[in-house]
């Protein structure tokens, strides 16, 4: 699946984001449910944690209340697909705790899934940065973190459930992933964060932006929450200096030892001239066309490369996706339910759907099967035959789905 970055912010335009909220103040979007139903699910997030071998204590981490769940308490002693030995999560230990209450998060997965990759993509095709995710699941009443600020911009886009989200009226100024901001401590963050700015109510289909720095926690009041919380790290003058290490390298006047200091007025002032030649000569080099074009590259090109693998079409031996299907549109016909609380209904001698377009006529056997699906968050065409092999699954999936009742879920 495609996005663009107008998919992401609809209604809101990407002119009016870049004018009045990018890089300046927080903006909630509201959405339908079935908005982001393509990007995760329940059925997915099963399938990958099933994966056993790509987790580790590191990459899939427990937290319970704000505090994180020490890894001998959810993994077991593994050896990894490299040979070396890992901590790797446990499936049954993993239950455990998700049935006390911790709240999952699973790191770094923005590549494993169309879905999940088809945010990123967007937000690196707009130049807003490399774009890393994190899934984050929690539960009624249990919190994973306490007030705190991001080094990256957050793009949080809620996929299941609801979560309440605090954002503070202040913002630390523009922080990078350095020990002197990761080692703050939360008595300066609840310093820091200031006054109440908004209380701020997630819910399936809805997108959040934060700006890198915003203070914000976030509690499930719901059920059930999940939000893929994408970081858009863009590039900075700190990316400027490393080229303009590299550059000196090649410079003599670089690599020549500093003046000797013998605490004498010459030596002193032999030390000063010789910082303000290095100076002079680090202002030549931010002119020079070179290094100019390679940091004109640097952010033009600040994304990963994730994706593009079509090896039979490489040989020659299948249609490129560009002229056929794309694999992620032949998935397994897997939907999300998105019209909450509705039923089919008899009147008289008929049954009947409302929907948002109107109703759907339905006869006895399709009312039965209706009840079903509606009953559920996820329902693909084989459960469906299963429970109703009278009912033609795929045809009636799709009516339902063309009513507006369904939304195509990842699979």
């Amino acid at each position: 699946m495609a996005l663009s970055l107008s998919d992401l912010l609809s209604p809101v335009t990407p002119e009016r984001f870049f004018a009045e909220f990018h890089d300046r103040q927080p903006l909630h979007i509201p959405g339908g449910a079935a908005k982001f139903a393509a990007i995760l699910s329940w059925r997915a997030i099963d399938r990958l944690l099933d994966m056993t071998h790509i987790w580790s204590s590191h990459s899939l981490r427990l937290m319970m209340d704000t505090q994180a769940v020490p890894a001998e308490a959810y993994c077991i002693r593994a050896t990894g697909r490299d040979g070396q030995p890992v901590q790797q999560p446990d499936s049954r230990k993993l239950r455990e705790w998700v049935a006390r209450g911790a709240s999952v998060v699973m790191n770094d997965v923005d590549s494993l899934s169309p879905g999940l990759a088809s945010v990123s993509d967007a937000l690196e095709d707009a130049g807003l940065g490399k774009a890393q995710a994190n899934v984050y699941i929690s539960f009624r009443q249990h919190k994973a973190f306490p007030a705190h600020f991001d080094t990256h911009d957050v793009w949080a886009v809620q996929v299941e459930g609801e979560k309440v989200w605090n954002i503070w009226a202040n913002r630390a100024e523009w922080p990078i992933s350095h020990p002197s901001f990761r080692s703050l401590g939360q008595a300066h963050h609840e310093q820091a964060k200031g006054p109440l700015r908004e209380k701020v109510v997630l819910k399936a289909g809805d997108l959040l932006y934060l700006p890198r720095g915003w203070y914000h926690d976030a509690i499930t009041e719901a059920d059930t929450s999940v939000h893929v919380a994408y970081g858009a790290n863009a590039p900075l003058g700190l990316d400027l200096l490393s080229m303009l290490f590299e550059r000196a390298i090649q410079d003599p006047l670089f690599r020549q030892p500093l003046p000797r200091q013998d605490g004498t007025p010459a030596t002193q002032f032999a030390l000063t001239t010789r910082a303000g030649q290095l100076g002079t000569r680090l202002s030549e080099y931010c002119r020079e066309p070179r290094v100019l074009e390679m940091l004109g590259r640097l952010v033009a090109e600040h994304r990963f490369h994730r994706g593009g693998n079509n090896l039979l079409a490489t040989r020659g031996l299948a249609v490129p996706e560009a002229e056929g299907t794309p694999p992620e549109e032949a998935g397994e016909g897997g939907f999300r339910v998105v019209a909450e609380g509705a039923k089919p209904v008899r009147r008289g001698s008929e049954w009947l759907l409302k929907t948002g377009a109107g109703t759907l006529p339905l006869s006895p056997a399709e009312a039965e099967a209706a009840g079903w699906v509606l009953s559920r968050r996820e329902v693909d065409e084989a459960g469906l035959s299963r429970a109703h092999p009278g009912v033609d699954a795929a045809g009636f999936l799709q009516r339902l789905a063309g009513a507006g009742l369904l939304a195509q879920a990842a699979s």
